[in-house]
């Protein structure tokens, strides 16, 4: 609708000589009065010499009649666009017959590798696990739904120097003494063991050099695959990555691949003998490492005494790609890893990664590696997008009350409570499945409404509200409808637009269309999110003010049952593409 409307305005200025490079159409802020606008007579009356609002009158007497829009000159020097009755009716009906309610397909179709989860084995997933799962799934059903083909890794952190460590802390408690000495039972590792163990690995070798030392070597040990270090790696491994799959699983985070920096080891070896012949990598302090600075971007600055320590101008350090002892570092692995997926998915279009912003100078490093030696096309896009952090209600990152990371685990336990206390204040009898399913959209819906390299506030009272802003709000009017339908026992009809409720819905429909682009374009889903809150809105006063299944006016009585299909046909792909689950009853 959109490019009929911009074309028409187009094809007049060409009439009337006026030379535009598009007719800049947008939806009207004001909806009581039109529903499209223009404000091209603006930069054209600056061309031509003509006051803004002569120029909107003259394109509006020599625009092309038409049976779909009316235009109208507005002041200073705005084109007013209504769409008439008829042209809604007909768009309504052609929505409601389309398998993707009317969001085309890009044309150009890409191929892409999300890297998302990047949960750490041998460590409990917690709170700070939640958003890269959660924006990384919904960014992945975006694509597909434009059409792109997308291959989703988990991406384990399973080779990096938390296992030297846990396993060097295991070994010192005395619980791997049948793996070293053959005494005793095979021990059962578990979470709750790698509980203890790794933060008191973690907090150990930040003031204990040799044991810092011996924490690199073990971690050397296990990328060697030295025994028993590797068996015992495999063990936790593979423990490690069933509980996170169950996690995953019951975030909505689904993945095709369950690759970690494991899965490119044996290929490590080779990509840094790349970096060395081709003369990019130089030694420094036993490590090597590769310059990535660009011109202008690791300029020092003068140092105001000789004691003092050099300062740099937008410094870009050197990405370290070997260890001082030949292990493997998370550039290293990451730098293999595209190396990896352009062997194995054929060189993707884009290959995205979802994580904190923290790691945005990780990235840029490695991705100039990669371009640097060949690894990744010019013509790729390696994207890194970054999210903020989640926060308490006091503005700090989110903790216990002890001050402890919150385990993902029970994240998901204290959703799956809070939203059955929500369903049983609201007179319902509440199933686990119902209460995962209202509670994780609610936390999904306020994570994804933030604009994503921003930091946001996990209130769960405000998620979990059936009314405002909320997921369970959208989930409610999607269950509002499936219940008129079921009492209905009625074929629905052709959609007839007549009235300003009806308008809104479609106008409220084409925006949300218009915000998959836009979340694509920005890589950020709060576009969607506004305008499914928007359209479900629009519902709830459509449905305050109209009498549906007591209509006594067949034809209006089967319109309104037609519509209220197409707008929980919308809402529901809108939330399938966050993510979130649409309960068939509230």
């Amino acid at each position: 609708m959109k490019k009929q409307i911009e074309k028409l305005i187009f094809n007049t200025c060409k009439k009337l000589g006026y030379q535009i490079d598009s007719a800049d159409v947008s939806f009207s802020k004001l909806p009581d009065i039109c529903d499209y606008q223009s404000n091209i007579c603006f930069a054209l009356a600056k061309k031509v010499g003509k006051a803004p609002f002569l120029v909107a009158q003259e394109i509006v007497q020599n625009i092309q009649k038409n049976d779909d829009f009316d235009f109208v000159p507005a002041m200073p020097g705005y084109i007013n666009i209504v769409v008439k009755n008829s042209t809604f009716s007909q768009l309504a009906n052609q929505l409601l017959n389309d398998k993707k309610s009317g969001v085309e397909e890009q044309e150009k179709k890409l191929n892409v590798v999300m890297d998302y989860g990047g949960a750490n084995v041998a460590k409990e997933l917690h709170v700070g696990h939640l958003c890269s799962p959660i924006i990384g799934e919904s960014m992945k059903r975006l694509y597909k739904l434009l059409g792109h083909n997308v291959v989703s890794d988990a991406h384990l952190g399973d080779w990096g120097l938390q296992m030297g460590l846990t396993i060097l802390q295991l070994k010192e408690d005395g619980y791997l003494d049948y793996y070293f000495s053959g005494k005793g039972e095979e021990p059962q590792i578990s979470f709750d063991l790698l509980n203890v163990c790794y933060p008191k690995a973690s907090a150990r070798k930040s003031v204990d050099p040799d044991f810092k030392k011996m924490a690199d070597d073990f971690t050397k040990y296990i990328q060697d695959k030295q025994e028993p270090y590797f068996t015992i790696y495999k063990k936790i491994r593979a423990m490690s990555v069933k509980t996170i799959e169950r996690l995953y699983q019951e975030l909505g985070a689904t993945f095709d691949v369950w690759y970690g920096e494991s899965s490119c080891a044996d290929t490590t070896n080779f990509i840094v003998d790349m970096f060395v012949q081709k003369g990019l990598a130089r030694e420094s302090e036993g490590a090597l490492v590769v310059d990535v600075a660009r011109e202008g971007e690791h300029i020092p600055l003068p140092k105001q005494s000789e004691d003092e320590e050099q300062r740099y101008k937008n410094p870009m350090p050197p990405a370290v790609i070997k260890k001082y002892n030949g292990a493997d570092l998370y550039a290293t692995t990451d730098i293999a890893t595209i190396y990896m997926r352009n062997q194995e998915f054929n060189t993707p279009d884009e290959i995205v990664y979802f994580t904190d912003n923290r790691q945005s100078l990780h990235f840029e490093q490695v991705f100039r590696c990669c371009k640097l030696v060949g690894i990744s096309p010019e013509n790729q896009k390696l994207i890194h997008i970054g999210f903020g952090t989640m926060k308490g209600k006091d503005g700090k990152p989110f903790k216990t009350r002890e001050g402890t990371t919150v385990k993902l685990e029970d994240v998901i336990n204290l959703l799956i409570e809070k939203s059955s206390e929500k369903l049983q204040s609201n007179g319902l009898t509440p199933t686990r499945e119902l209460a995962l399913q209202i509670g994780i959209g609610a936390m999904k819906y306020g994570a994804l409404s933030n604009y994503v390299s921003k930091d946001y506030v996990f209130d769960l009272d405000r998620f979990l509200c059936f009314d405002g802003k909320t997921g369970p709000y959208i989930q409610y009017m999607i269950a509002r409808i499936n219940s008129i339908l079921s009492k209905s026992q009625e074929e629905i009809g052709e959609i007839l637009v007549r009235e300003k409720e009806e308008k809104q819905i479609l106008v409220d429909i084409l925006k949300l269309n218009a915000s998959y682009y836009q979340c694509f374009q920005e890589k950020s889903m709060n576009s969607l999110c506004a305008s499914v809150f928007d359209l479900a809105s629009s519902f709830s006063t459509f449905y305050n003010n109209h009498k549906i299944l007591t209509e006594q006016n067949e034809q209006k009585r089967k319109s309104y049952l037609a519509l209220i299909t197409l707008v929980r046909n919308v809402l529901k792909q809108a939330l399938w593409t966050l993510g979130i689950e649409s309960p068939e009853r509230m």
